[in-house]
């Protein structure tokens, strides 16, 4: 057990939550041990914010219930008891030694030890197996304080072992790479090549979690050393297609997996924007023609794109919200390239993409000149900045772009005499057609009376 000299922890700037210090002496007042453990303790080293602070100790869940008034079973089979602390919980759980893993997820059962350094020995990655209270300082088993200095991921003893045990600590090792920059140590790579199959016993739930949290690292591209590992062969086999396919076309220099790593750097890291990239070309395998002068095609690609976007991330287990959002954006990624634009243009654009989703479109887009050939690359910037332009004065003249926008709605048409009903939502959109491209129209008097003339012609 290697515990840092005092210098050494305060140099690490460890500084415990309030809350979390109280669970940890108060359970240390009764004569047991307690420690924030995991991830809470590497991201205070690294001066990140944990997101959360879990607690080990040697304390039974029968000593934690009696110990604090608040709390919840959350998993006491496996030892974890909630605490709260003023409404706010914090996972308590006690050393334990898994037995056996049946199905590359669950223990089949689980023994209860008084030993820290056995508690440890089951974690995945060195960087997450440290241990830490004020008492006692850092308590540091494997050299996870070192991995961290050289930038390392590295499994807790046998890297086979840690997989075997959890698969998809192997999609989480490349996450941790991602998030923090750092390189896979050699053998827990070689690991990962080896059982990677093993991730089709994990939930698509799970998987999706450690994708959005790839997808929103500083390194999203880093998704290439779950192709190379074979990660991805699992669970997103389009992606191996994409990795696989060349692009054979003066506005591209990469193949169309290559492309598509480079274009998630260039958008912001949100999950909808990178998700949408990560997509955006997807179907480019599937729709590949080759012209006589060896040149390569995609044509058709964006609305195939959609579709297959929809299946994986429905495959995926994501929301509606975002599977909508995704897909639109995907669709429409290379909507109006070849149009000089005008406010009439852009307001009939910002209608059928929707005005929430517009301004990501641009992202994307942008992102996907940047990640191209430097073919015509200034061109489509400035056509793409002459969008934008019209986009900012069409908000800025407050010009309408959808029926909310409109200076009528129903309510208005049926107070002027219109029964409820289909004809009436047909009447909106067609006055919303006229002020899409005369939006000095939109007034209550002139649609009012418009709207009577549409019902006598008709």
């Amino acid at each position: 057990m290697i515990i840092l000299k005092e210098e050494t922890k305060r140099a690490l700037c460890i500084r415990l939550p309030k809350k979390v210090k109280f669970i940890i002496e108060t359970i240390q007042a009764a004569g047991l041990d307690a420690y924030a453990v995991g991830g809470c303790v590497r991201d205070s080293i690294l001066g990140r914010e944990p997101c959360d602070w879990d607690i080990t100790t040697s304390a039974r869940p029968e000593q934690i219930k009696e110990l604090f008034r608040h709390t919840v079973d959350t998993g006491i089979q496996h030892g974890t008891v909630t605490v709260l602390v003023e409404k706010e919980g914090f996972e308590v759980t006690t050393y334990r030694i898994d037995g056996e893993y049946e199905d590359c997820r669950h223990p089949k059962c689980v023994d209860f030890t008084d030993d820290l350094t056995e508690d440890l020995k089951r974690r995945d990655f060195t960087i997450n197996a440290m241990a830490y209270n004020e008492s006692r300082g850092l308590v540091d088993v494997f050299d996870g304080i070192e991995d961290l200095r050289s930038g390392i991921i590295r499994c807790v003893g046998e890297a086979e072992e840690r997989f075997g045990e959890d698969a998809l600590r192997m999609l989480r090792a490349i996450r941790f790479s991602a998030q923090l920059g750092y390189t896979i140590e050699e053998k827990t790579y070689q690991a990962i090549r080896g059982l990677a199959p093993s991730l089709a016993h994990i939930s698509a739930e799970r998987i999706q979690a450690e994708l959005v949290k790839l997808m929103v690292s500083p390194h999203p591209e880093y998704l290439q050393t779950a192709y190379d590992t074979g990660v991805t062969s699992v669970f997103f086999p389009e992606w191996d297609r994409a990795m696989q396919t060349h692009q054979n076309h003066p506005h591209h220099c990469y193949g169309v997996g290559e492309h598509i790593l480079h274009s998630l750097t260039e958008v912001p890291a949100d999950k909808v924007l990178r998700l949408a990239m990560l997509l955006h070309d997807i179907a480019k395998p599937e729709t590949i023609v080759t012209d006589d002068n060896g040149v390569t095609h995609f044509r058709g690609h964006a609305a195939r794109g959609e579709s297959m976007a929809k299946e994986i991330l429905r495959r995926l287990k994501f929301d509606n919200d975002t599977i909508g959002k995704v897909c639109k954006l995907v669709l429409y990624h290379d909507y109006g390239n070849a149009v000089v634009p005008d406010r009439r243009i852009v307001r009939r654009a910002v209608n059928k993409i929707g005005e929430e989703l517009f301004p990501s479109l641009l992202l994307v887009k942008k992102a996907d000149i940047l990640a191209q050939s430097d073919y015509l690359r200034r061109e489509k910037l400035e056509n793409l900045e002459a969008w934008r332009v019209c986009y900012e004065e069409i908000l800025s003249a407050g010009e309408c772009v959808s029926l909310k926008n409109l200076a009528i709605g129903g309510r208005d048409l049926i107070a002027s005499g219109f029964e409820p009903g289909k004809k009436l939502g047909e009447v909106l959109n067609l006055l919303l057609n006229e002020v899409l491209d005369e939006p000095q129209k939109n007034t209550r008097e002139y649609l009012l009376s418009r709207a009577l003339e549409v019902v006598k012609e008709a």
